[in-house]
């Protein structure tokens, strides 16, 4: 018999990644739809405070599963540790967040159980106690809904922006159950973990964006998205030409090629929209944008639109920004 859901949460240096709490709003909202439990886990070495962090939010417990080997992340050492988890638990339903370290280990860790991996996914709908989970392909182009057999567990993975982060619940306090899990011979030798260089921004994290594209015209005009954006206390950000002419860095570029962003708010000037472009930003909380062609893709999808001149329309946007401000 299955055992609710199990939601895997990452950390690195000791803090937990914001993809984890996106990871339990998913599961917590599974767990609602199916009428199950969510488990949380974690793994590592001497990171019990990540553990009771954890228990703040609501689940029915988190497990976590201490072993030396496990204080940096290796496939082996963390497909090991899973596999003692979920054969311990038996869930319904294995939920992870789709970032690189996952992608990493979780193929192998589904091999173990004979089943394939659902990854990347954009949302899931339950109906009679089914889930259905729907996943971009194609670029984005089409949206694919994918049904597992009746086989338990089944692996799945939850695309950045797929749920925010503050929708995960808190919780009156979990118990935190620790378990010594036997890990094997560990076959590669972490390296450093990767850091950006100095000017390299993450977007994923910000709150509000105002993204520019080929309707900004020149380098020079890209004063007047900046001045919107420190109205609002955002970052700036650019459709894919843009950092193609290097007016800016690529670590400002939304879309496929670049990051994939959820912001509260997202702000498009001049962007019309392309698919690369829109799968990289589409689950933003609130979409406005200012384009002056009335048929642009981004208003699709936009929550709010102005069909005019950026050049007239955001000075004048930033200037009552500024006046309700104070």
């Amino acid at each position: 018999m299955s055992n609710g859901i199990l939601v895997f949460t990452e950390h690195r240096a000791g803090a937990l990644n914001k993809t984890s709490l996106e990871a339990i709003a998913a599961a917590q909202n599974l767990g609602s739809q199916l009428q199950q439990t969510v488990v949380a886990a974690v793994l590592g070495s001497n990171v019990n405070n990540l553990a009771q962090e954890i228990a703040q939010y609501d689940v029915s417990r988190v497990v976590y599963a201490e072993n030396e080997k496990l204080a940096d992340y290796t496939p082996d050492g963390y497909t090991d540790a899973m596999e003692r988890i979920v054969r311990d638990l038996n869930p319904q339903l294995v939920v992870m967040p789709h970032t690189y370290l996952v992608r990493d280990f979780a193929p192998k860790l589904a091999a173990r159980f004979g089943k394939g991996l659902i990854s990347d996914l954009i949302r899931v709908r339950v109906e009679d106690g089914r889930a259905t989970f729907t996943r971009r392909i194609f670029l984005g182009k089409i949206d694919a809904d994918v049904v597992s057999d009746n086989d338990l567990p089944v692996f799945i993975t939850f695309q950045s922006g797929a749920y925010r982060g503050d929708q995960a619940t808190k919780g009156s306090g979990a118990q935190v159950e620790t378990m010594n899990v036997e890990v094997g011979e560990i076959r590669m030798k972490p390296e450093a973990p990767f850091q950006e260089v100095k000017q390299a921004v993450d977007l994923t994290k910000a709150d509000i964006i105002v993204a520019v594209g080929r309707g900004i015209k020149s380098k020079d005009n890209l004063a007047l998205a900046e001045k919107l954006a420190e109205a609002l206390g955002g970052d700036l950000a650019a459709s894919r030409p843009i950092c193609d002419a290097e007016w800016l860095p690529i670590d400002r570029q939304i879309g496929s090629s670049g990051q994939t962003v959820a912001p509260k708010l997202y702000i498009a000037l001049g962007i019309s929209g392309a698919i690369q472009h829109l799968v990289g930003m589409k689950n933003s909380g609130t979409i406005v944008a200012i384009n002056k062609d009335p048929e642009a893709p981004i208003f699709d999808i936009a929550d709010y639109g102005i069909v005019g001149d950026l050049f007239e329309a955001v000075p004048i946007l930033t200037e009552e920004i500024k006046k309700l401000k104070g």
